[in-house]
């Protein structure tokens, strides 16, 4: 019966994921010809931006199987929170701290389902990895990896320090500490699962076991870190591009790069929520 299922919903999801680029290729699009065209445009990009991330949030609750329920509840609620941002900065007047206080509890609603951590420990330690390695954590890369974060959460606060307003300075700092630890756990999440699973295979060699392919479980698995891993790094990208942008220096075509990489960012979030070993 559910091999009947599996087809229809895989249609849905190809056609949500055709829905989604457009969307996102249109707000580029109207936020482009708004820009150097027409200003009559802008309505294209108030229709298609916001649109877009609800479009995820709808995408992500229809999976019904996904890594973890309580990953998924929050990728939703952080997608939530990042489309009520889309509209405060989007506005005509000046939101941009309403904008910033939407997208900071969109961080800290990925580093809680990042931290719920259901694929590195609970749900591999049940299937395939030992307890003895699932618990083992590479102290000496999350250490290397969050004073990388840190390091570019300094340049990127400190490139634009002088060139902000002194009633936001605090704001956007707080909020690049934030952005940084999100895309740090995001990252130290794929490295220590690629880790554990080396650990194990290397075990199972030394003890002349019987070397096997990764699992259904497995695999899943590591393709949900790699997707979390890659949206963190696409949302440090944009919102780094769209604060120099907006306090510092104009990138040509902005909107492409700014867009381009924060729709990139969010799908690989949605996307982290789906198992590939099931499909209904």
């Amino acid at each position: 019966m559910a091999s009947n299922n599996c087809k229809p919903q895989q249609n849905l999801y190809n056609k949500i994921n055709v829905f989604y680029i457009f969307l996102s290729i249109s707000a580029i699009a109207g936020v482009s010809l708004n820009t150097f065209v027409n200003p009559a445009w802008i309505w294209l990009h108030y229709l298609t931006k916001p649109t877009a991330t609800v479009l995820l949030v709808c995408w992500v609750l229809l999976i019904r199987v996904p890594i973890a329920k309580c990953y998924r509840n929050a990728i939703a609620l952080g997608l939530v929170f990042a489309a009520v941002g889309d509209f405060f900065l989007m506005l005509p007047k000046d939101y941009f701290l309403a904008g910033l206080l939407c997208f900071l509890l969109t961080h800290c609603a990925y580093i809680y389902a990042l931290s719920c951590d259901g694929i590195v420990v609970s749900d591999i330690k049940n299937h395939d990895f030992s307890l003895k390695f699932t618990l083992i954590r590479p102290i000496l890369i999350i250490f290397i990896v969050f004073i990388l974060f840190t390091a570019i959460a300094l340049l990127i606060f400190s490139g634009l320090r002088t060139h902000l307003p002194d009633s936001i300075k605090l704001p956007v700092a707080i909020y690049a500490a934030i952005l940084a630890f999100m895309a740090a756990l995001a990252m130290v999440r794929a490295i220590s699962y690629q880790v554990k699973h080396y650990q194990v295979k290397h075990y199972q060699v030394k003890n002349y076991r019987v070397k096997r392919a990764k699992s259904p479980v497995q695999q899943a698995a590591s393709c949900s870190v790699n997707y979390a891993a890659l949206g963190g790094l696409f949302f440090v990208v944009s919102d780094s591009l769209l604060a120099y942008g907006r306090f510092y220096f104009t990138t040509p075509f902005s909107p492409l790069w700014v867009l381009g990489t924060y729709y990139i960012a969010q799908w690989c979030f949605a996307r982290s929520v789906l198992r590939n070993d099931v499909k209904v």
